[in-house]
């Protein structure tokens, strides 16, 4: 008998090597080499594709012929998630979900089939639980329709000959790494198998016009679990997030082909299902403690969409010689910088004392507009004096401490009144100035000691 070849592959770029190896030779990653044994080998591609078989033979076409007149876009039924995707789900594409266990991604897919089958026949393939646990899920939900099929398998085999039975239009996997191809010997969940597996959907994807969802879980650092290069084979990569003790989710695209990927979605989780959070800030900054030091509210454009974030510091004596630093959903690089101006620039003497960030409801803030209300809310743990309730702050810190101005500023001091805001700390602007805005003090500053002054009195 011959003896089985077998490859090794890297659990996160995908690379394949002849040998094991402590470290990855294209992605650099540590231990993350594995074993597995080479798929059989098929059919040539000059058979698959045609030419000398009998098989139809794919023809080249002008772009000049291709039709894009006709509307390939068609709504979930959730506007969060439709804000996510660029405007709806695209005809034809493959949509990665990925998410922490029990965060909701498949309470997510299952309640858009209600939407969805009104419309089109829908698909719905989970190896992780049977029919009658789906039916179940679906009556608590409220899901119900003619055109929602519902299938327990993991073969891919038996998935793709459902799919060609029953001629869908829309298909959705909970989950890949539950799906397997017999006619490879890897256990489910293999890189092989996940690869081989992704592979397929996307070819029935592009070949049938059928648009697939698929549910992905996530590593212990966070990341969608398998190789690397899954992400890569997909449309879109959506990662649906939330705090454990919390029910506020956040959705979000790493990766986009038919729209941008700076869009979140905002959910709440209730006994219910998933409910739709069309006003953001309001919810993120309920339940802001009135009067304690150490917090500021800023606000972020997430895409076309200003939301209101809460930032909270705290800064206490370091009990040994090295202070220590921390921060939840804020650059960590960027906050020692900024620390680094407030001693340098602010006269605080910071560099003895822990410095704690944290960003309330789950949010992770990566522009620059955020970095004055950090500073103020540092400002505040330290001095221990309150920042006015009614009191927002934008803007971006340089490493000279002045205050640089922020893109969309007048649609976010817009957001900031909307909410009931009666003053806001800017950094001054030059040149033609904007309309005043009934209803909020704008503060204009020029560096960090202006800023603190306005905010706190100092």
């Amino acid at each position: 008998m011959a003896k089985q070849r077998t490859v090794f592959y890297c659990t996160e770029c995908g690379n394949e090597t002849p040998k094991w190896a402590g470290k990855c030779p294209a992605c650099g990653a540590w231990n993350t080499v594995v074993e597995q044994e080479a798929a059989p080998k098929g059919r040539s591609s000059r058979q698959a594709i045609g030419g000398r078989g009998g098989f139809h033979t794919v023809k080249a076409i002008s772009l000049t012929e291709v039709d894009t007149a006709q509307e390939i876009r068609f709504p979930t039924g959730m506007g969060e998630l439709d804000r996510v995707l660029g405007g709806g789900a695209v005809k034809g594409s493959l949509v990665l979900v990925g998410g922490a266990p029990g965060v909701g991604k498949s309470t997510l897919l299952l309640q858009i089939c209600a939407s969805l089958c009104r419309e089109n026949r829908v698909l719905y393939v989970s190896g992780e639980e049977s029919v009658r646990q789906l039916k179940l899920r679906a009556q608590r939900l409220g899901v119900s329709g003619g055109n929602l099929l519902v299938l327990s398998e993991t073969g891919l085999e038996d998935v793709l000959q459902s799919v060609s039975d029953e001629s869908p239009d829309i298909l959705i996997v909970d989950s890949i790494q539950t799906l397997y191809n017999g006619a490879l010997e890897s256990p489910p969940g293999s890189v092989g198998q996940v690869k081989d597996c992704t592979m397929a959907l996307m070819q029935l994807a592009k070949g049938r016009d059928v648009t697939v969802f698929v549910i992905g879980h996530v590593n212990k650092e966070g990341s969608i679990a398998g190789p690397k290069v899954l992400e890569h084979m997909v449309d879109c990569v959506l990662y649906f997030e939330g705090e454990q003790h919390s029910t506020c989710r956040i959705l979000r695209a790493a990766k986009n082909r038919f729209g941008a990927t700076n869009e979140i979605g905002v959910f709440e989780m209730l006994d219910t299902g998933l409910e739709e959070v069309e006003n953001p800030s309001q919810m993120l900054l309920s339940g802001r403690p009135e009067g304690a030091p150490g917090t500021c509210v800023t606000c972020v454009m997430e895409g076309v969409r200003p939301v209101l974030a809460e930032i909270q510091a705290l800064l206490a004596p370091a009990s040994y010689g090295n202070a220590r630093r921390s921060s939840n959903g804020f650059d960590f690089g960027r906050a020692a910088m900024l620390l680094a101006v407030l001693e340098k620039r602010g006269g605080l003497k910071v560099s003895v004392c822990d410095a704690y960030l944290n960003i309330i409801g789950g949010l992770t803030l990566d522009e620059p507009a955020a970095d004055l209300a950090a500073v103020l809310a540092l400002a505040s743990s330290y001095l221990d004096r309150p920042i006015s309730g009614d009191l927002a702050a934008i803007g971006e810190v340089g490493l000279t401490g002045e205050l640089r101005a922020v893109n969309h500023l007048d649609q976010r001091l817009s957001e900031v009144r909307r909410l009931g805001f009666k003053a806001c700390v800017i950094p001054r602007r030059r040149g033609k100035q904007p309309a005043p805005m009934e209803g909020l003090r704008v503060v204009e500053a020029a560096n960090i000691g202006e800023a603190i002054r306005a905010a706190l009195g100092k």
